[in-house]
Protein backbone atom coordinates (compact mmCIF):
# COMPACT_ATOMS: atom_id res chain seq x y z
CA UNK A 1 0.00 0.00 0.00
CA UNK A 2 1.42 3.01 -0.74
CA UNK A 3 1.93 6.12 2.14
CA UNK A 4 -0.61 8.46 0.32
CA UNK A 5 -3.45 5.68 0.12
CA UNK A 6 -2.30 5.34 4.23
CA UNK A 7 -2.60 8.61 5.17
CA UNK A 8 -6.33 8.35 3.24
CA UNK A 9 -7.14 5.65 5.55
CA UNK A 10 -6.85 7.82 8.40
CA UNK A 11 -8.57 10.51 6.93
CA UNK A 12 -6.21 13.35 6.01
CA UNK A 13 -7.14 13.48 2.27
CA UNK A 14 -11.05 14.22 1.71
CA UNK A 15 -11.06 13.04 -1.37
CA UNK A 16 -9.19 10.75 -4.04
CA UNK A 17 -9.34 9.87 -7.53
CA UNK A 18 -7.42 8.07 -9.40
CA UNK A 19 -4.55 10.13 -11.25
CA UNK A 20 -1.00 10.09 -12.45
CA UNK A 21 0.74 8.21 -9.74
CA UNK A 22 -1.48 5.02 -11.01
CA UNK A 23 0.64 2.92 -13.27
CA UNK A 24 -1.41 2.74 -17.31
CA UNK A 25 -0.64 1.12 -20.07
CA UNK A 26 0.70 3.89 -23.23
CA UNK A 27 -1.16 3.44 -25.78
CA UNK A 28 0.40 3.35 -29.45
CA UNK A 29 -0.45 6.46 -31.66
CA UNK A 30 -1.59 6.11 -34.90
CA UNK A 31 0.20 3.92 -37.35
CA UNK A 32 2.59 5.28 -39.47
CA UNK A 33 3.66 8.31 -37.49
CA UNK A 34 7.60 8.59 -37.13
CA UNK A 35 9.43 8.98 -34.09
CA UNK A 36 10.27 12.81 -33.23
CA UNK A 37 13.32 13.72 -31.61
CA UNK A 38 13.89 16.65 -29.55
CA UNK A 39 17.27 18.08 -29.11
CA UNK A 40 18.47 17.64 -25.39
CA UNK A 41 15.68 14.88 -24.69
CA UNK A 42 17.20 11.39 -24.31
CA UNK A 43 14.80 8.75 -25.39
CA UNK A 44 17.53 6.12 -26.03
CA UNK A 45 15.90 3.83 -23.49
CA UNK A 46 12.31 3.86 -24.51
CA UNK A 47 10.72 1.17 -25.87
CA UNK A 48 9.11 1.32 -29.24
CA UNK A 49 5.40 1.96 -28.19
CA UNK A 50 6.73 4.73 -25.71
CA UNK A 51 8.39 6.42 -28.57
CA UNK A 52 5.50 5.81 -30.60
CA UNK A 53 3.75 8.04 -27.70
CA UNK A 54 6.29 10.41 -26.85
CA UNK A 55 6.04 11.81 -30.38
CA UNK A 56 2.48 12.34 -30.41
CA UNK A 57 2.76 14.25 -27.44
CA UNK A 58 5.49 16.12 -27.72
CA UNK A 59 4.12 17.14 -31.19
CA UNK A 60 0.70 18.25 -29.97
CA UNK A 61 1.41 19.77 -26.33
CA UNK A 62 1.42 23.07 -26.63
CA UNK A 63 4.09 25.10 -25.60
CA UNK A 64 3.62 26.34 -22.02
CA UNK A 65 4.35 29.97 -22.72
CA UNK A 66 1.71 32.67 -23.81
CA UNK A 67 1.83 33.95 -27.31
CA UNK A 68 3.77 31.14 -28.25
CA UNK A 69 2.04 28.83 -30.51
CA UNK A 70 4.05 26.02 -31.25
CA UNK A 71 3.90 22.13 -30.25
CA UNK A 72 6.57 21.71 -27.81
CA UNK A 73 9.09 19.89 -30.64
CA UNK A 74 8.90 22.91 -32.92
CA UNK A 75 8.98 25.42 -29.91
CA UNK A 76 12.55 23.39 -29.06
CA UNK A 77 14.02 23.27 -33.07
CA UNK A 78 13.06 26.64 -33.21
CA UNK A 79 14.54 28.07 -30.18
CA UNK A 80 11.59 29.94 -29.71
CA UNK A 81 11.13 32.46 -26.93
CA UNK A 82 9.90 29.94 -24.57
CA UNK A 83 12.37 28.79 -22.08
CA UNK A 84 10.00 26.16 -20.73
CA UNK A 85 9.68 24.27 -23.70
CA UNK A 86 12.95 21.51 -23.22
CA UNK A 87 11.73 21.06 -19.46
CA UNK A 88 8.07 20.69 -20.41
CA UNK A 89 9.53 18.29 -23.60
CA UNK A 90 11.85 15.98 -20.54
CA UNK A 91 9.18 15.77 -18.24
CA UNK A 92 6.99 13.94 -21.12
CA UNK A 93 9.85 11.74 -21.27
CA UNK A 94 9.71 11.03 -17.79
CA UNK A 95 6.33 10.57 -17.62
CA UNK A 96 6.29 8.01 -20.58
CA UNK A 97 9.27 6.03 -19.18
CA UNK A 98 7.17 5.48 -16.26
CA UNK A 99 4.36 3.45 -17.65
CA UNK A 100 1.56 5.90 -17.40
CA UNK A 101 -0.98 6.40 -19.96
CA UNK A 102 -1.16 9.68 -22.28
CA UNK A 103 -4.90 10.53 -20.44
CA UNK A 104 -2.76 10.79 -17.13
CA UNK A 105 0.47 11.81 -18.86
CA UNK A 106 -1.88 15.04 -20.00
CA UNK A 107 -3.37 15.39 -16.54
CA UNK A 108 -0.01 16.13 -14.94
CA UNK A 109 1.31 18.19 -18.00
CA UNK A 110 -1.17 20.58 -18.08
CA UNK A 111 -0.91 20.91 -13.42
CA UNK A 112 3.00 21.27 -14.07
CA UNK A 113 2.94 23.41 -17.61
CA UNK A 114 -0.36 24.53 -18.73
CA UNK A 115 -0.42 28.43 -19.39
CA UNK A 116 -3.71 28.82 -17.33
CA UNK A 117 -2.65 26.67 -14.31
CA UNK A 118 -0.45 29.41 -12.15
CA UNK A 119 -2.99 30.87 -9.56
CA UNK A 120 -2.18 34.25 -7.76
CA UNK A 121 -1.90 33.33 -3.86
CA UNK A 122 -1.48 36.31 -1.22
CA UNK A 123 0.92 35.43 1.36
CA UNK A 124 0.78 38.51 3.20
CA UNK A 125 0.92 38.11 6.74
CA UNK A 126 1.71 34.32 6.37
CA UNK A 127 4.57 32.60 8.12
CA UNK A 128 7.57 32.58 6.19
CA UNK A 129 10.42 30.22 6.17
CA UNK A 130 13.41 31.46 3.76
CA UNK A 131 14.53 34.61 1.82
CA UNK A 132 12.32 36.73 0.53
CA UNK A 133 13.83 36.69 -3.03
CA UNK A 134 14.06 33.23 -2.95
CA UNK A 135 12.97 31.94 -6.95
CA UNK A 136 10.67 29.10 -5.59
CA UNK A 137 7.61 29.74 -3.08
CA UNK A 138 5.82 26.85 -1.62
CA UNK A 139 2.88 27.70 -0.38
CA UNK A 140 1.28 24.70 2.32
CA UNK A 141 -2.15 24.42 3.69
CA UNK A 142 -1.84 21.99 6.77
CA UNK A 143 -3.76 20.40 9.59
CA UNK A 144 -1.63 19.76 12.48
CA UNK A 145 -3.35 16.82 13.49
CA UNK A 146 -2.85 15.66 9.86
CA UNK A 147 0.15 12.79 10.08
CA UNK A 148 0.85 13.22 6.03
CA UNK A 149 1.31 17.01 6.68
CA UNK A 150 3.49 16.20 9.69
CA UNK A 151 5.48 13.91 6.67
CA UNK A 152 5.02 16.87 3.92
CA UNK A 153 6.57 19.05 6.44
CA UNK A 154 9.43 17.06 7.07
CA UNK A 155 9.97 16.96 3.38
CA UNK A 156 9.61 20.57 2.88
CA UNK A 157 12.19 21.76 5.85
CA UNK A 158 14.42 19.09 4.18
CA UNK A 159 14.05 20.86 0.53
CA UNK A 160 14.34 24.31 1.60
CA UNK A 161 17.46 23.19 4.00
CA UNK A 162 18.94 21.52 0.92
CA UNK A 163 19.46 25.07 -0.93
CA UNK A 164 18.35 27.44 1.86
CA UNK A 165 18.75 30.81 -1.04
CA UNK A 166 16.27 28.94 -3.88
CA UNK A 167 13.28 27.97 -1.41
CA UNK A 168 10.85 29.84 0.85
CA UNK A 169 7.75 27.67 2.21
CA UNK A 170 4.90 29.90 3.38
CA UNK A 171 2.34 28.08 6.16
CA UNK A 172 -1.44 28.79 6.21
CA UNK A 173 -3.77 26.64 8.20
CA UNK A 174 -6.94 24.39 7.32
CA UNK A 175 -7.89 22.68 10.20
CA UNK A 176 -10.07 19.93 9.53
CA UNK A 177 -13.09 19.54 10.97
CA UNK A 178 -12.60 15.80 11.72
CA UNK A 179 -9.09 16.07 14.08
CA UNK A 180 -10.84 17.49 17.63
CA UNK A 181 -8.30 18.91 18.72
CA UNK A 182 -6.76 20.59 15.19
CA UNK A 183 -8.37 23.83 15.27
CA UNK A 184 -7.22 25.00 19.15
CA UNK A 185 -3.80 24.15 17.72
CA UNK A 186 -4.22 26.24 14.73
CA UNK A 187 -4.96 29.16 17.02
CA UNK A 188 -1.71 28.25 19.46
CA UNK A 189 0.41 28.39 16.27
CA UNK A 190 -1.10 31.84 15.11
CA UNK A 191 -0.31 32.53 19.60
CA UNK A 192 2.99 31.50 19.30
CA UNK A 193 3.34 33.39 16.51
CA UNK A 194 2.18 36.36 17.76
CA UNK A 195 5.45 36.24 20.14
CA UNK A 196 7.51 35.81 17.30
CA UNK A 197 7.81 31.80 17.50
CA UNK A 198 5.46 30.54 15.03
CA UNK A 199 8.03 28.16 13.47
CA UNK A 200 8.77 26.99 16.88
CA UNK A 201 5.27 26.07 17.47
CA UNK A 202 5.09 24.47 14.02
CA UNK A 203 7.64 22.16 14.74
CA UNK A 204 6.63 21.38 18.28
CA UNK A 205 3.35 20.55 17.07
CA UNK A 206 4.22 18.39 14.48
CA UNK A 207 6.46 16.56 16.85
CA UNK A 208 4.26 16.04 19.62
CA UNK A 209 1.32 14.90 16.93
CA UNK A 210 0.87 11.76 18.62
CA UNK A 211 0.36 12.79 21.87
CA UNK A 212 -3.13 14.15 20.47
CA UNK A 213 -2.31 17.89 20.67
CA UNK A 214 -5.36 18.44 23.74
CA UNK A 215 -5.45 21.76 24.51
CA UNK A 216 -3.05 21.07 27.89
CA UNK A 217 -0.59 19.62 25.99
CA UNK A 218 -0.52 22.12 23.47
CA UNK A 219 -0.12 24.50 26.68
CA UNK A 220 2.90 22.46 27.60
CA UNK A 221 4.58 23.10 24.65
CA UNK A 222 3.62 26.45 24.66
CA UNK A 223 5.28 26.92 27.92
CA UNK A 224 8.22 24.94 26.76
CA UNK A 225 8.42 27.37 24.37
CA UNK A 226 8.71 29.64 26.82
CA UNK A 227 5.84 32.00 25.80
CA UNK A 228 4.47 34.34 27.59
CA UNK A 229 1.78 32.47 28.74
CA UNK A 230 -1.05 35.20 29.75
CA UNK A 231 -0.28 36.85 26.59
CA UNK A 232 -0.81 33.14 24.74
CA UNK A 233 -4.01 32.75 26.21
CA UNK A 234 -5.48 36.40 25.58
CA UNK A 235 -3.88 35.54 21.60
CA UNK A 236 -5.88 32.17 21.66
CA UNK A 237 -8.58 33.63 22.52
CA UNK A 238 -8.96 36.98 20.72
CA UNK A 239 -11.25 37.72 17.28
CA UNK A 240 -7.73 38.96 15.75
CA UNK A 241 -6.94 35.10 15.51
CA UNK A 242 -10.31 33.24 14.60
CA UNK A 243 -9.75 35.54 11.43
CA UNK A 244 -6.62 34.97 10.29
CA UNK A 245 -7.66 30.95 10.76
CA UNK A 246 -10.80 32.12 8.60
CA UNK A 247 -8.97 33.95 6.26
CA UNK A 248 -6.43 31.21 5.73
CA UNK A 249 -9.53 28.71 5.29
CA UNK A 250 -11.49 31.04 3.18
CA UNK A 251 -8.89 31.08 0.38
CA UNK A 252 -8.08 27.28 0.39
CA UNK A 253 -11.65 26.76 -0.68
CA UNK A 254 -11.74 29.40 -3.10
CA UNK A 255 -8.57 27.92 -4.53
CA UNK A 256 -10.20 24.55 -4.33
CA UNK A 257 -8.88 22.23 -0.97
CA UNK A 258 -9.93 18.77 -1.49
CA UNK A 259 -7.37 17.50 1.56
CA UNK A 260 -4.33 18.20 3.28
CA UNK A 261 -1.66 19.05 2.71
CA UNK A 262 -2.81 21.60 -0.10
CA UNK A 263 0.32 22.47 -2.00
CA UNK A 264 1.33 25.18 -4.65
CA UNK A 265 4.83 25.74 -6.15
CA UNK A 266 5.36 29.10 -7.69
CA UNK A 267 1.67 29.31 -8.04
CA UNK A 268 0.81 26.00 -9.27
CA UNK A 269 -0.75 23.20 -7.26
CA UNK A 270 0.90 20.49 -6.28
CA UNK A 271 -1.87 17.85 -6.93
CA UNK A 272 -0.76 14.76 -4.53
CA UNK A 273 -3.32 12.58 -6.45
CA UNK A 274 -1.41 13.36 -9.21
CA UNK A 275 2.12 13.93 -8.01
CA UNK A 276 4.78 12.22 -5.07
CA UNK A 277 5.70 14.60 -2.85
CA UNK A 278 9.70 12.79 -2.06
CA UNK A 279 9.95 12.04 -5.54
CA UNK A 280 8.23 14.56 -7.78
CA UNK A 281 8.93 17.82 -5.93
CA UNK A 282 12.97 18.15 -6.16
CA UNK A 283 12.77 17.77 -10.20
CA UNK A 284 9.92 20.66 -10.04
CA UNK A 285 12.11 23.00 -7.77
CA UNK A 286 15.38 22.11 -9.97
CA UNK A 287 13.17 23.24 -13.23
CA UNK A 288 11.67 26.27 -11.49
CA UNK A 289 14.50 27.57 -10.31
CA UNK A 290 16.14 27.12 -13.82
CA UNK A 291 13.56 28.89 -15.59
CA UNK A 292 13.74 31.51 -13.09
CA UNK A 293 17.42 32.35 -13.53
CA UNK A 294 16.61 31.77 -17.27
CA UNK A 295 13.89 34.63 -17.28
CA UNK A 296 16.57 37.32 -15.20
CA UNK A 297 19.35 36.46 -17.96
CA UNK A 298 16.73 37.12 -20.57
CA UNK A 299 15.64 40.29 -18.72
CA UNK A 300 12.28 39.31 -18.43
Amino acid sequence: MSLRLFWVGLGCLLLLTGGCHAPGNPSASPSGSNRVVVAGVDTSSMTGSELAVWSELVSTELAPCKGVALSLAECVARSAPCSACLPAARFLATEIERGRSERQIEACYLARFGVDAVRSIDIGGSPIRGPKDAPVTIVEWADFQCPFCEHASEVLESLSKADARAVRVVFKQYPLAGHAHSQFAARAAIAAGDQGKFWEMHDALFADQQSGLGPDRVRELAKGLGLDMRRFETDLASQATASRLARDQAQAEQLGLDGTPFIFVNGRRFDLKLFDLAEDLPPWIETEVELTRSREGNGS
